[in-house]
């Protein structure tokens, strides 16, 4: 059953608004509560660069402490939604995800051995850059399986992510084995998903990487569209399929594994987001993606302000909030799925 009942242009710009709000919320609401008023203000002077007189604590709370927090959160968010609108469509199934080629696990793998080796000693990035690793090293491995006589089929990619997921799960929990509980709650806390203490230098170095793929991503969209109906379809019209494929894996991997190399694994944004938007907005990829990431910036954001500031003072993971949220909605689409899929 669509839920449409206004174009996708009025769509966006209702999802603007809400981005712009969720921004200035996040940035607002912490443990010194700050006029909504002003902290809109004060970011619109400083990016601006208007001469804006307030407090200089005020000031240094939204620009150097709370802001940068929030714009990651939002890239992040963008990424993962704009990533699993690609996913569902590639797929053609409403439960697929960015990780389900085993980025997710190649990911983890890759910052449980940085933080085992003890090189968040060394230099703050190389978890990160491992995580990065790890998980373009996994969708590698997935493609290269699934790949045969220069052809990628779908299911096959799909058994591949599982296998590799599989071993690169086995491999983190025999690290589980050998750590101290030091080491165990450092990579546990990775695994959960957190925003704290991000900086401008996170959101510069993901941001490029996330928004030039997810712009990548956006020029596939009408080959998307075409391939929803079925490769052979789209072969017979001149769509190069296993190239788009071979681009869209590749976009996903790059903005997926930029987006949580610096946030940690944080689930469901890719799934509960882009379906819900495609029930508004339609199967329309040049729509749905734009509209996803929006959405995805904005649901992340305030995952993250609920996770700031239900808790206070103890914070609670982003990625805990975001599942209590996606596990009700997975079992909600799996549950729609015995009945049946509509992509139209």
């Amino acid at each position: 059953m669509a839920l449409r009942r206004v174009g996708p242009g009025a769509v966006i710009l209702a999802l603007l608004g809400l981005l712009v709000v969720s921004v200035t919320l996040g940035t607002a609401i912490g443990a010194v509560q700050l006029p909504f008023v002003e902290t809109l203000l004060v970011i619109l002077a400083k990016s601006l660069r208007i001469p804006y007189e307030t407090s200089s604590t005020h000031e240094a709370i939204i620009w150097t402490v709370r802001l940068p927090r929030v714009l990651v959160a939002g890239i992040v968010g963008f990424g993962l939604a704009v990533s699993g609108a690609a996913m569902q469509g590639l797929f053609k199934n409403p439960l697929a995800t960015p990780g389900i080629t085993g980025l997710s696990s190649g990911a983890s793998l890759g910052a449980a051995l940085a933080i085992f080796l003890g090189w968040q000693l060394i230099n703050v990035w190389l978890v990160p850059l491992a995580a990065f690793s790890g998980a373009l090293v996994a969708v590698v491995v997935v493609y290269v399986l699934a790949t045969r006589n220069g052809k990628t089929d779908t299911a096959t990619l799909l058994l591949a992510g599982v296998a590799v997921s599989s071993f690169f799960g086995a491999l983190l929990s025999a690290i589980y084995h050998f750590v101290d509980i030091g080491i165990l709650r450092e990579i546990v806390y990775w695994l959960m998903g957190n925003l704290g203490g991000k900086r401008w230098d996170h959101l510069a170095t993901i941001a490029p990487l996330v928004l030039l793929g997810s712009l990548g991503l956006f020029v596939c969209a009408p080959d998307l569209n075409i391939l929803v109906t079925g490769e052979e379809q789209a072969r017979s019209i001149g769509v190069p399929v296993q190239r788009v494929k071979r681009i869209v894996l590749t976009l996903v991997s790059l903005v997926t594994g930029a987006a949580i190399s610096v946030a940690g694994l944080i689930g469901f944004v890719g799934l509960i987001v882009p379906h819900t938007i495609r029930l508004i907005v339609g199967p329309d990829h040049r729509w749905l993606m734009p509209a996803s990431g929006l959405a995805g910036a904005a649901f992340l954001i305030l995952c993250d302000l609920i996770a700031r500031a239900t808790f206070s003072p103890i914070e609670l993971r982003t990625g805990i909030v975001t599942s209590f949220f996606g596990v009700p909605f997975f079992l909600a689409i799996l549950l729609r799925q015995r009945e049946s899929v509509r992509w139209d």
